[in-house]
């Protein structure tokens, strides 16, 4: 598995500013406890005591994929930064939970203009993929970043990400460039928030 243990939260947000944390929930969970009925994910923000929580689904997704130190792709220095990089800085960063395993689904917001955010670390832990998961933190991540006052949404994967790539696609994300990194192929991607679907994506 990649990585080691998890980072060590650096504390105050630079500036004194610290954001509220364990907001009211996004999006609650319904249909659980129907017999044959996927439950949706209690959506919420972030909080500091979920920092191991997300470093090991981070660890879990990635290694899924065969992403680990080194390769040119993986990174992990914003996970102690969480509050000051995302939450301080006119982003988002969202856990998903179900009652009976916490969190197995997140997915974060960052600023990179005035009129651009990064989606990213969108992760859904394998025991729970294929139920909607990713699409539901996805939706909601859309939603918040037309709410802070962006236009546009930009992010990457790579072609060994199958279900990311396939959920970038039913989303209307718009495919700009591929880049060789090693053995891997990662590519960027963008999403007008107009509404619009695009269909200008590259299999």
């Amino acid at each position: 598995m990649a990585g080691g243990p998890a980072p060590a939260a650096t504390g105050r947000v630079p500036g004194g500013r610290v954001p509220a944390q364990g907001d009211p929930v996004v999006r609650a969970a319904t249909g659980e406890g129907e017999p044959g009925v996927t439950p949706t994910l209690r959506i919420r923000r972030y909080r500091w005591s979920d920092l191991d929580a997300v470093w090991s689904l981070h660890q879990v997704g990635l290694a899924q994929v065969g992403i680990s130190p080194g390769d040119g792709v993986y990174y992990d220095d914003d996970f102690p930064r969480i509050t000051e990089i995302y939450l301080a800085a006119r982003g988002e960063f969202l856990v998903g939970e179900l009652p009976e395993a916490g969190i197995v689904a997140m997915g974060g917001l960052r600023r990179i203009d005035d009129r651009t955010a990064e989606m990213c670390r969108l992760r859904v832990h394998p025991d729970h993929q294929r139920r909607g998961y990713g699409a539901q933190i996805m939706q909601v991540l859309e939603e918040r970043a037309r709410e802070l006052g962006y236009s546009l949404l930009c992010g990457d994967t790579t072609l060994r990400q199958v279900a990311a790539l396939e959920l970038y696609r039913k989303s209307g994300w718009r495919e700009l460039r591929r880049e060789a990194r090693g053995d891997m192929v990662v590519l960027y991607l963008e999403k007008p928030l107009n509404g619009v679907v695009s269909p200008l994506f590259s299999r």
